[in-house]
Protein backbone atom coordinates (compact mmCIF):
# COMPACT_ATOMS: atom_id res chain seq x y z
CA UNK A 1 0.00 0.00 0.00
CA UNK A 2 1.81 2.85 -1.38
CA UNK A 3 1.15 6.57 -0.34
CA UNK A 4 -0.13 8.70 -3.50
CA UNK A 5 2.94 10.91 -4.26
CA UNK A 6 4.87 7.48 -4.79
CA UNK A 7 2.13 5.96 -7.01
CA UNK A 8 2.21 9.66 -9.08
CA UNK A 9 6.14 9.49 -9.27
CA UNK A 10 6.22 5.84 -10.35
CA UNK A 11 3.53 6.46 -13.34
CA UNK A 12 5.64 9.83 -13.86
CA UNK A 13 8.68 7.38 -14.83
CA UNK A 14 7.02 4.58 -16.74
CA UNK A 15 4.26 6.64 -18.05
CA UNK A 16 5.48 10.31 -17.99
CA UNK A 17 3.22 11.41 -21.52
CA UNK A 18 -0.50 9.77 -21.06
CA UNK A 19 -2.86 11.68 -19.63
CA UNK A 20 -3.77 11.71 -15.30
CA UNK A 21 -6.33 14.76 -16.20
CA UNK A 22 -8.64 15.75 -18.72
CA UNK A 23 -11.40 17.96 -19.67
CA UNK A 24 -9.37 21.11 -18.82
CA UNK A 25 -7.40 22.68 -21.77
CA UNK A 26 -4.77 19.95 -22.35
CA UNK A 27 -3.75 17.20 -20.72
CA UNK A 28 -2.36 16.94 -17.44
CA UNK A 29 -0.03 13.88 -17.88
CA UNK A 30 1.27 11.82 -15.12
CA UNK A 31 4.99 13.79 -15.60
CA UNK A 32 2.71 16.72 -14.72
CA UNK A 33 1.42 15.53 -12.10
CA UNK A 34 4.74 14.52 -10.27
CA UNK A 35 6.18 17.99 -11.41
CA UNK A 36 4.00 20.30 -10.10
CA UNK A 37 2.92 18.75 -7.09
CA UNK A 38 7.12 18.59 -5.81
CA UNK A 39 7.34 22.02 -7.17
CA UNK A 40 4.34 22.91 -4.53
CA UNK A 41 5.90 20.90 -1.96
CA UNK A 42 9.08 22.85 -2.22
CA UNK A 43 7.49 26.24 -2.51
CA UNK A 44 5.45 25.40 1.11
CA UNK A 45 8.64 24.39 2.91
CA UNK A 46 10.64 27.28 2.10
CA UNK A 47 7.81 29.44 3.71
CA UNK A 48 8.68 27.42 6.72
CA UNK A 49 5.11 25.11 7.32
CA UNK A 50 6.60 22.46 9.61
CA UNK A 51 5.38 18.77 9.22
CA UNK A 52 2.13 18.32 10.41
CA UNK A 53 0.69 21.67 10.00
CA UNK A 54 -2.31 22.28 8.11
CA UNK A 55 -3.05 24.38 5.32
CA UNK A 56 -6.51 25.76 3.76
CA UNK A 57 -6.45 24.58 -0.12
CA UNK A 58 -9.89 26.69 -1.76
CA UNK A 59 -9.59 25.92 -5.19
CA UNK A 60 -12.13 24.72 -8.32
CA UNK A 61 -12.05 21.31 -9.31
CA UNK A 62 -9.06 20.47 -11.63
CA UNK A 63 -5.84 19.29 -11.96
CA UNK A 64 -4.46 22.18 -10.06
CA UNK A 65 -6.34 21.27 -6.89
CA UNK A 66 -5.00 17.72 -6.56
CA UNK A 67 -1.67 18.47 -7.04
CA UNK A 68 -1.66 20.72 -4.44
CA UNK A 69 -3.33 17.86 -2.31
CA UNK A 70 -0.19 16.07 -3.55
CA UNK A 71 1.97 18.77 -2.98
CA UNK A 72 1.10 18.70 0.87
CA UNK A 73 1.76 15.43 1.08
CA UNK A 74 4.92 15.77 -0.36
CA UNK A 75 6.12 18.34 2.03
CA UNK A 76 4.33 16.53 5.12
CA UNK A 77 1.69 19.00 5.47
CA UNK A 78 -1.80 17.91 6.20
CA UNK A 79 -4.67 19.50 3.66
CA UNK A 80 -7.81 21.62 4.75
CA UNK A 81 -9.75 20.40 1.87
CA UNK A 82 -12.73 23.52 1.35
CA UNK A 83 -15.32 23.19 -1.67
CA UNK A 84 -15.14 25.80 -4.11
CA UNK A 85 -18.75 26.36 -3.62
CA UNK A 86 -17.75 27.80 0.36
CA UNK A 87 -18.49 31.14 1.12
CA UNK A 88 -16.00 33.56 3.52
CA UNK A 89 -17.86 32.90 6.76
CA UNK A 90 -17.26 28.82 6.24
CA UNK A 91 -14.07 29.89 5.51
CA UNK A 92 -12.61 31.47 8.38
CA UNK A 93 -14.42 28.84 10.75
CA UNK A 94 -12.42 26.02 9.24
CA UNK A 95 -9.12 27.76 8.82
CA UNK A 96 -9.76 28.98 12.79
CA UNK A 97 -10.36 25.14 13.88
CA UNK A 98 -7.96 23.56 11.72
CA UNK A 99 -5.38 26.12 13.16
CA UNK A 100 -4.14 26.11 8.98
CA UNK A 101 -1.25 28.34 8.64
CA UNK A 102 -1.72 29.05 5.16
CA UNK A 103 -4.64 29.79 2.53
CA UNK A 104 -3.83 28.30 -0.92
CA UNK A 105 -6.72 30.32 -3.12
CA UNK A 106 -7.64 32.19 -6.51
CA UNK A 107 -6.69 35.82 -6.04
CA UNK A 108 -10.40 36.07 -6.01
CA UNK A 109 -13.38 33.84 -4.29
CA UNK A 110 -16.67 34.46 -5.44
CA UNK A 111 -15.45 38.26 -5.19
CA UNK A 112 -13.53 38.44 -1.97
CA UNK A 113 -9.71 39.60 -2.20
CA UNK A 114 -8.55 36.67 -0.88
CA UNK A 115 -5.11 38.07 0.52
CA UNK A 116 -6.72 40.46 2.36
CA UNK A 117 -9.50 38.05 3.68
CA UNK A 118 -6.39 35.64 4.87
CA UNK A 119 -4.69 38.72 6.77
CA UNK A 120 -8.03 39.45 8.18
CA UNK A 121 -8.24 35.65 9.29
CA UNK A 122 -4.88 35.95 10.95
CA UNK A 123 -3.33 33.59 8.34
CA UNK A 124 0.54 33.70 8.27
CA UNK A 125 1.21 33.03 4.31
CA UNK A 126 -1.21 33.43 1.13
CA UNK A 127 -0.65 31.07 -1.94
CA UNK A 128 -2.17 33.03 -5.12
CA UNK A 129 -3.05 30.23 -7.53
CA UNK A 130 -3.69 31.67 -11.01
CA UNK A 131 -4.38 28.55 -12.85
CA UNK A 132 -3.47 24.62 -12.81
CA UNK A 133 -0.72 25.27 -10.89
CA UNK A 134 1.64 25.52 -12.83
CA UNK A 135 5.33 24.60 -12.20
CA UNK A 136 6.38 28.18 -11.64
CA UNK A 137 3.25 29.19 -9.71
CA UNK A 138 4.65 29.67 -7.45
CA UNK A 139 8.39 29.38 -7.96
CA UNK A 140 9.98 27.60 -5.39
CA UNK A 141 12.46 29.13 -3.47
CA UNK A 142 15.87 27.39 -3.82
CA UNK A 143 16.12 23.36 -4.16
CA UNK A 144 14.09 21.63 -1.62
CA UNK A 145 14.42 17.92 -2.64
CA UNK A 146 16.12 16.28 0.19
CA UNK A 147 14.03 17.67 2.71
CA UNK A 148 11.02 17.11 1.03
CA UNK A 149 11.60 13.75 0.40
CA UNK A 150 12.57 13.14 4.10
CA UNK A 151 8.85 14.82 5.04
CA UNK A 152 6.43 12.53 3.06
CA UNK A 153 3.34 11.26 4.72
CA UNK A 154 2.65 7.98 5.27
CA UNK A 155 -0.66 5.99 4.16
CA UNK A 156 -1.43 6.02 8.22
CA UNK A 157 -0.90 9.78 8.87
CA UNK A 158 -3.62 12.22 8.80
CA UNK A 159 -3.47 13.72 4.92
CA UNK A 160 -6.34 15.73 4.68
CA UNK A 161 -9.28 17.47 6.87
CA UNK A 162 -12.64 18.16 5.40
CA UNK A 163 -15.70 19.73 6.27
CA UNK A 164 -19.09 17.87 6.45
CA UNK A 165 -21.35 18.57 3.96
CA UNK A 166 -24.09 19.06 6.42
CA UNK A 167 -27.49 21.85 6.14
CA UNK A 168 -27.59 23.83 8.97
CA UNK A 169 -25.01 25.25 11.24
CA UNK A 170 -21.35 25.57 10.55
CA UNK A 171 -19.07 22.52 9.63
CA UNK A 172 -16.92 20.24 11.42
CA UNK A 173 -13.56 18.69 9.96
CA UNK A 174 -13.38 15.08 9.52
CA UNK A 175 -9.96 13.14 9.30
CA UNK A 176 -8.61 11.04 6.62
CA UNK A 177 -5.92 9.24 6.44
CA UNK A 178 -5.24 7.35 3.17
CA UNK A 179 -5.23 4.04 4.02
CA UNK A 180 -9.21 3.94 4.33
CA UNK A 181 -9.53 5.27 0.73
CA UNK A 182 -7.36 2.30 -0.39
CA UNK A 183 -9.39 0.10 1.12
CA UNK A 184 -12.35 1.80 -0.41
CA UNK A 185 -10.50 1.71 -3.65
CA UNK A 186 -10.44 -2.01 -3.71
CA UNK A 187 -14.13 -2.32 -2.99
CA UNK A 188 -14.98 0.23 -5.83
CA UNK A 189 -13.42 -1.75 -8.65
CA UNK A 190 -14.41 -5.02 -7.72
CA UNK A 191 -18.25 -3.43 -7.75
CA UNK A 192 -17.68 -1.99 -11.01
CA UNK A 193 -15.08 -4.35 -12.35
CA UNK A 194 -13.12 -1.08 -13.92
CA UNK A 195 -9.63 -1.36 -15.26
CA UNK A 196 -6.81 0.74 -16.12
CA UNK A 197 -8.62 0.86 -19.87
CA UNK A 198 -11.35 2.94 -18.23
CA UNK A 199 -11.75 6.88 -18.75
CA UNK A 200 -12.97 8.30 -15.42
CA UNK A 201 -15.37 11.54 -15.19
CA UNK A 202 -15.61 12.64 -11.72
CA UNK A 203 -18.06 15.99 -10.94
CA UNK A 204 -17.85 15.96 -6.97
CA UNK A 205 -16.41 19.02 -5.32
CA UNK A 206 -12.37 16.93 -4.94
CA UNK A 207 -12.06 17.76 -0.72
CA UNK A 208 -15.19 15.88 -0.17
CA UNK A 209 -15.25 12.10 0.58
CA UNK A 210 -17.48 11.12 -3.23
CA UNK A 211 -15.22 13.54 -4.66
CA UNK A 212 -11.73 12.32 -3.16
CA UNK A 213 -12.32 8.15 -3.94
CA UNK A 214 -13.67 9.07 -7.79
CA UNK A 215 -11.06 11.81 -8.87
CA UNK A 216 -8.14 11.45 -6.57
CA UNK A 217 -7.38 7.83 -5.77
CA UNK A 218 -9.28 5.50 -8.00
CA UNK A 219 -8.28 6.39 -11.14
CA UNK A 220 -4.53 6.86 -10.31
CA UNK A 221 -4.33 3.75 -8.29
CA UNK A 222 -5.25 2.07 -11.33
CA UNK A 223 -3.26 4.13 -13.79
CA UNK A 224 -6.54 5.75 -15.35
CA UNK A 225 -7.15 9.02 -16.85
CA UNK A 226 -9.84 11.60 -15.16
CA UNK A 227 -11.74 14.12 -16.93
CA UNK A 228 -12.56 17.12 -14.79
CA UNK A 229 -14.86 19.89 -15.06
CA UNK A 230 -14.33 23.34 -12.67
CA UNK A 231 -17.97 23.95 -12.75
CA UNK A 232 -20.54 22.01 -13.45
CA UNK A 233 -22.66 22.00 -16.64
CA UNK A 234 -24.94 18.94 -17.30
CA UNK A 235 -24.54 19.99 -21.12
CA UNK A 236 -20.92 19.98 -20.71
CA UNK A 237 -20.86 16.98 -18.68
CA UNK A 238 -22.64 15.20 -21.74
CA UNK A 239 -19.87 16.96 -24.16
CA UNK A 240 -17.07 16.04 -22.51
CA UNK A 241 -18.53 11.90 -21.74
CA UNK A 242 -18.64 11.90 -25.69
CA UNK A 243 -15.28 13.81 -26.59
CA UNK A 244 -13.29 11.82 -24.31
CA UNK A 245 -15.44 8.04 -24.22
CA UNK A 246 -16.50 8.54 -20.67
CA UNK A 247 -16.90 5.10 -18.95
CA UNK A 248 -17.04 5.42 -15.60
CA UNK A 249 -19.03 8.40 -13.89
CA UNK A 250 -19.47 9.69 -10.75
CA UNK A 251 -22.30 12.21 -9.82
CA UNK A 252 -24.83 12.68 -6.71
CA UNK A 253 -28.41 12.01 -7.95
CA UNK A 254 -29.27 15.81 -8.71
CA UNK A 255 -26.61 15.89 -10.90
CA UNK A 256 -27.52 13.07 -13.17
CA UNK A 257 -31.22 14.03 -13.04
CA UNK A 258 -29.96 17.38 -14.65
CA UNK A 259 -28.36 15.04 -17.18
CA UNK A 260 -30.66 13.32 -17.99
CA UNK A 261 -33.06 17.09 -18.42
CA UNK A 262 -30.60 18.40 -20.41
CA UNK A 263 -31.50 19.16 -24.22
CA UNK A 264 -28.24 18.04 -25.27
CA UNK A 265 -28.97 14.48 -24.06
CA UNK A 266 -31.02 14.07 -27.56
CA UNK A 267 -28.04 14.17 -29.53
CA UNK A 268 -25.13 12.63 -26.78
CA UNK A 269 -23.16 9.22 -27.85
CA UNK A 270 -22.76 8.10 -24.09
CA UNK A 271 -22.25 4.77 -25.73
CA UNK A 272 -19.17 4.49 -23.82
CA UNK A 273 -20.85 4.60 -20.58
CA UNK A 274 -20.06 1.63 -18.34
CA UNK A 275 -21.34 2.72 -14.94
CA UNK A 276 -22.39 5.66 -12.69
CA UNK A 277 -21.34 5.80 -8.85
CA UNK A 278 -23.82 7.50 -7.39
CA UNK A 279 -25.06 8.22 -3.96
CA UNK A 280 -24.42 11.30 -1.15
CA UNK A 281 -28.57 10.66 -0.79
CA UNK A 282 -31.49 8.58 -1.63
CA UNK A 283 -31.05 7.70 -5.35
CA UNK A 284 -34.36 8.12 -7.09
CA UNK A 285 -35.68 4.68 -8.12
CA UNK A 286 -37.72 5.75 -11.52
CA UNK A 287 -34.84 8.42 -12.82
CA UNK A 288 -31.97 6.03 -12.40
CA UNK A 289 -33.89 3.16 -14.11
CA UNK A 290 -34.04 5.88 -17.28
CA UNK A 291 -30.74 6.58 -16.60
CA UNK A 292 -29.97 3.01 -17.73
CA UNK A 293 -32.40 2.71 -20.29
CA UNK A 294 -31.02 5.67 -22.43
CA UNK A 295 -27.36 4.93 -21.64
CA UNK A 296 -27.39 1.32 -21.26
CA UNK A 297 -24.87 1.93 -18.28
CA UNK A 298 -25.64 0.23 -14.34
CA UNK A 299 -26.06 2.80 -11.52
CA UNK A 300 -24.44 1.60 -8.40
CA UNK A 301 -23.76 3.49 -5.23
CA UNK A 302 -21.84 3.11 -2.01
CA UNK A 303 -23.84 3.94 1.24
CA UNK A 304 -22.03 5.67 4.28
CA UNK A 305 -20.82 9.04 5.18
CA UNK A 306 -17.89 11.26 4.92
CA UNK A 307 -17.25 10.19 8.55
CA UNK A 308 -18.39 6.14 8.32
CA UNK A 309 -16.88 5.27 5.07
CA UNK A 310 -19.01 3.04 3.45
CA UNK A 311 -21.40 0.44 5.24
CA UNK A 312 -22.74 -1.59 1.86
CA UNK A 313 -22.55 -0.92 -1.55
CA UNK A 314 -23.90 -2.33 -4.92
CA UNK A 315 -22.25 -4.61 -7.93
CA UNK A 316 -23.05 -4.75 -11.10
CA UNK A 317 -23.53 -8.26 -10.40
CA UNK A 318 -27.02 -7.28 -8.10
CA UNK A 319 -30.03 -7.06 -10.23
CA UNK A 320 -31.41 -3.89 -11.07
CA UNK A 321 -34.17 -3.64 -8.06
CA UNK A 322 -31.32 -4.64 -5.84
CA UNK A 323 -29.37 -2.00 -7.02
CA UNK A 324 -31.44 0.87 -7.43
CA UNK A 325 -34.46 -0.08 -4.85
CA UNK A 326 -31.68 -0.82 -2.03
CA UNK A 327 -28.03 0.73 -1.12
CA UNK A 328 -26.66 -2.45 -1.64
CA UNK A 329 -25.34 -5.69 0.86
CA UNK A 330 -23.18 -4.97 3.82
CA UNK A 331 -19.76 -4.66 3.24
CA UNK A 332 -18.03 -7.68 5.22
CA UNK A 333 -14.79 -5.77 6.77
CA UNK A 334 -17.44 -3.30 7.92
CA UNK A 335 -19.46 -4.59 11.02
CA UNK A 336 -22.47 -2.80 10.92
CA UNK A 337 -25.19 -2.78 13.88
CA UNK A 338 -28.63 -1.48 14.36
CA UNK A 339 -29.48 1.45 17.38
CA UNK A 340 -32.93 2.83 18.59
CA UNK A 341 -32.95 6.50 19.36
CA UNK A 342 -32.13 5.48 22.66
CA UNK A 343 -28.94 4.57 21.84
CA UNK A 344 -29.42 0.42 22.67
CA UNK A 345 -28.57 -2.21 20.20
CA UNK A 346 -31.58 -3.45 18.15
CA UNK A 347 -30.46 -6.53 15.92
CA UNK A 348 -28.35 -7.23 12.98
CA UNK A 349 -31.60 -6.78 10.72
CA UNK A 350 -34.76 -4.78 11.00
CA UNK A 351 -34.85 -0.83 11.40
CA UNK A 352 -32.84 1.52 13.05
CA UNK A 353 -29.96 4.02 12.97
CA UNK A 354 -26.94 1.85 11.63
CA UNK A 355 -23.60 2.01 13.19
CA UNK A 356 -20.38 0.48 12.08
CA UNK A 357 -16.77 0.24 12.66
CA UNK A 358 -13.66 -1.27 10.16
CA UNK A 359 -11.15 -0.15 7.74
CA UNK A 360 -13.22 2.81 6.09
CA UNK A 361 -14.01 4.81 8.54
CA UNK A 362 -12.32 7.94 9.64
CA UNK A 363 -10.56 8.55 13.02
CA UNK A 364 -13.20 11.00 13.71
CA UNK A 365 -13.44 15.17 14.10
CA UNK A 366 -10.22 17.29 14.35
CA UNK A 367 -10.54 19.46 17.65
CA UNK A 368 -13.99 18.99 18.40
CA UNK A 369 -14.48 16.11 21.71
CA UNK A 370 -18.17 16.98 21.97
CA UNK A 371 -18.89 16.40 17.95
CA UNK A 372 -17.05 12.93 18.58
CA UNK A 373 -19.02 12.60 21.39
CA UNK A 374 -22.25 12.50 18.88
CA UNK A 375 -20.65 10.68 16.64
CA UNK A 376 -19.79 7.23 18.73
CA UNK A 377 -22.37 5.36 20.84
CA UNK A 378 -21.24 4.42 24.41
CA UNK A 379 -19.57 1.14 23.09
CA UNK A 380 -17.55 3.03 20.21
CA UNK A 381 -19.29 2.47 17.12
CA UNK A 382 -19.71 5.43 14.69
CA UNK A 383 -23.27 6.08 13.52
CA UNK A 384 -24.40 7.43 10.42
CA UNK A 385 -27.13 9.82 11.65
CA UNK A 386 -29.98 8.08 9.23
CA UNK A 387 -32.75 5.87 9.85
CA UNK A 388 -32.40 2.34 7.57
CA UNK A 389 -33.79 -1.02 7.15
CA UNK A 390 -31.61 -4.03 7.24
CA UNK A 391 -33.02 -7.37 5.65
CA UNK A 392 -32.23 -10.75 5.74
CA UNK A 393 -29.90 -10.92 3.02
CA UNK A 394 -27.90 -8.32 4.24
CA UNK A 395 -28.80 -5.59 2.09
CA UNK A 396 -29.69 -2.05 3.52
CA UNK A 397 -32.74 0.47 2.35
CA UNK A 398 -32.31 4.00 3.54
CA UNK A 399 -35.38 5.07 4.99
CA UNK A 400 -34.60 8.67 5.69
CA UNK A 401 -32.00 11.23 7.60
CA UNK A 402 -32.80 11.20 11.13
CA UNK A 403 -32.80 15.55 10.41
CA UNK A 404 -34.89 14.72 7.29
CA UNK A 405 -37.97 13.50 8.36
CA UNK A 406 -41.48 15.23 8.85
CA UNK A 407 -43.15 14.46 11.49
CA UNK A 408 -46.76 15.31 10.86
CA UNK A 409 -49.22 14.12 14.10
CA UNK A 410 -46.43 12.09 15.54
CA UNK A 411 -46.12 10.10 12.12
CA UNK A 412 -42.79 10.13 10.82
CA UNK A 413 -42.88 10.81 7.15
CA UNK A 414 -39.49 10.25 4.96
CA UNK A 415 -38.43 13.49 2.96
CA UNK A 416 -36.93 11.32 0.68
CA UNK A 417 -39.86 9.17 -0.13
CA UNK A 418 -42.02 12.38 -0.85
CA UNK A 419 -39.22 13.72 -3.93
CA UNK A 420 -39.12 10.35 -5.13
CA UNK A 421 -42.53 10.80 -5.20
CA UNK A 422 -42.79 14.27 -6.40
CA UNK A 423 -40.13 14.26 -8.96
CA UNK A 424 -42.33 11.38 -11.23
CA UNK A 425 -44.25 14.54 -12.30
CA UNK A 426 -43.52 15.18 -15.96
CA UNK A 427 -42.80 19.17 -15.23
CA UNK A 428 -40.23 18.98 -12.29
CA UNK A 429 -36.75 19.14 -12.54
CA UNK A 430 -35.51 18.97 -9.10
CA UNK A 431 -37.51 18.68 -5.59
CA UNK A 432 -36.95 19.13 -1.93
CA UNK A 433 -39.34 18.13 0.68
CA UNK A 434 -38.51 20.06 4.23
CA UNK A 435 -40.98 20.59 7.36
CA UNK A 436 -43.23 23.36 7.52
CA UNK A 437 -44.17 24.35 11.01
CA UNK A 438 -47.81 23.80 12.26
CA UNK A 439 -49.63 24.65 14.89
CA UNK A 440 -51.93 21.45 14.84
CA UNK A 441 -49.66 19.15 13.43
CA UNK A 442 -47.00 20.11 14.81
CA UNK A 443 -45.15 19.77 11.11
CA UNK A 444 -46.55 19.52 7.62
CA UNK A 445 -45.03 18.76 4.25
CA UNK A 446 -43.52 21.93 2.28
CA UNK A 447 -42.09 20.82 -1.11
CA UNK A 448 -40.04 23.25 -3.03
CA UNK A 449 -39.83 22.39 -7.30
CA UNK A 450 -37.21 23.71 -10.11
CA UNK A 451 -39.12 23.01 -13.08
CA UNK A 452 -37.75 22.04 -16.42
CA UNK A 453 -37.00 24.75 -19.07
CA UNK A 454 -39.71 25.60 -20.86
CA UNK A 455 -42.80 24.28 -18.77
CA UNK A 456 -45.64 26.06 -17.15
CA UNK A 457 -45.78 26.95 -13.78
CA UNK A 458 -46.87 24.10 -11.66
CA UNK A 459 -49.81 24.42 -8.90
CA UNK A 460 -50.38 21.98 -5.91
CA UNK A 461 -53.91 21.33 -7.00
CA UNK A 462 -52.08 19.39 -10.37
CA UNK A 463 -49.20 18.17 -8.67
CA UNK A 464 -51.65 16.26 -5.94
CA UNK A 465 -54.13 15.06 -9.29
CA UNK A 466 -50.83 13.50 -10.36
CA UNK A 467 -49.92 11.97 -6.99
CA UNK A 468 -53.42 10.52 -6.82
CA UNK A 469 -53.38 8.95 -10.06
CA UNK A 470 -50.21 7.08 -9.34
CA UNK A 471 -51.42 6.06 -5.88
CA UNK A 472 -49.25 7.41 -3.94
CA UNK A 473 -49.91 7.49 -0.19
CA UNK A 474 -51.62 10.23 0.84
CA UNK A 475 -49.83 10.65 3.43
CA UNK A 476 -46.55 11.69 1.32
CA UNK A 477 -48.70 14.32 -0.29
CA UNK A 478 -47.65 17.87 0.45
CA UNK A 479 -49.35 20.40 1.91
CA UNK A 480 -47.58 23.17 -0.03
CA UNK A 481 -46.10 24.12 -2.58
CA UNK A 482 -42.86 26.24 -3.71
CA UNK A 483 -41.44 26.56 -6.96
CA UNK A 484 -37.97 27.99 -7.19
CA UNK A 485 -35.58 29.23 -10.32
CA UNK A 486 -33.07 26.95 -8.63
CA UNK A 487 -33.04 24.88 -4.96
CA UNK A 488 -30.10 26.17 -3.07
CA UNK A 489 -26.66 23.53 -2.72
CA UNK A 490 -24.41 23.33 -0.29
CA UNK A 491 -20.96 22.94 -0.51
CA UNK A 492 -21.03 19.07 -0.68
CA UNK A 493 -23.59 19.77 -4.05
CA UNK A 494 -26.63 17.95 -2.43
CA UNK A 495 -29.77 20.36 -2.28
CA UNK A 496 -29.03 23.06 0.69
CA UNK A 497 -31.97 22.10 3.29
CA UNK A 498 -31.06 23.83 5.65
CA UNK A 499 -32.19 27.40 3.76
CA UNK A 500 -34.83 26.00 2.72
CA UNK A 501 -36.58 25.18 6.27
CA UNK A 502 -35.51 28.55 7.02
CA UNK A 503 -37.19 30.03 4.56
CA UNK A 504 -40.12 28.22 5.15
CA UNK A 505 -40.51 30.00 8.62
CA UNK A 506 -39.64 33.29 7.14
CA UNK A 507 -42.65 33.18 4.84
CA UNK A 508 -44.64 31.76 7.39
CA UNK A 509 -43.81 34.62 9.67
CA UNK A 510 -44.44 37.02 6.79
CA UNK A 511 -47.87 35.66 6.58
CA UNK A 512 -47.16 34.59 2.56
Amino acid sequence: MQPMASVIDRLADSRPDDPAFLGVDDAFTWSDYARRSESFAAHLVALGIDPGERVGIVLPDGPGVHAAFVGCEKAGIVVVGIGPRAGTEEIAHLLALSGARALVARPSHRGTDMAAFAEKCGIAHFVPVAGQLEEDEPAPEGSRRPAIEERRLDVNDLFLLNSTSGTTGLPKCVTHHQARWHHFHELAVEAGEMTDADVFMSVLPAPFGFGLWTAHFTPTLLGAPTVLMERFDAGAMLTAIETHRVSVLAAVSTQFIMMLNAPELAEADLSSLRVLFTGGEAVPYERAAEFEERTGASVLQFYGSNETGALCRTTIRDSRDKRLRTAGRLIDSMQVRLYDDGGNEVTATGVGQPACRGPLTSRGYFGDEAANAKLYTRDGWMLTGDIARIDAEGYLSVIGRTADFIIRGGKNISGPAVEDAVSSHPSVALAAAVAMPDPVYGERVCVYLELLEGEPNLTLEALLEHLQERGVSKEWFPERLIVVDALPRASGGKIAKGELRADIRNRLGAGN
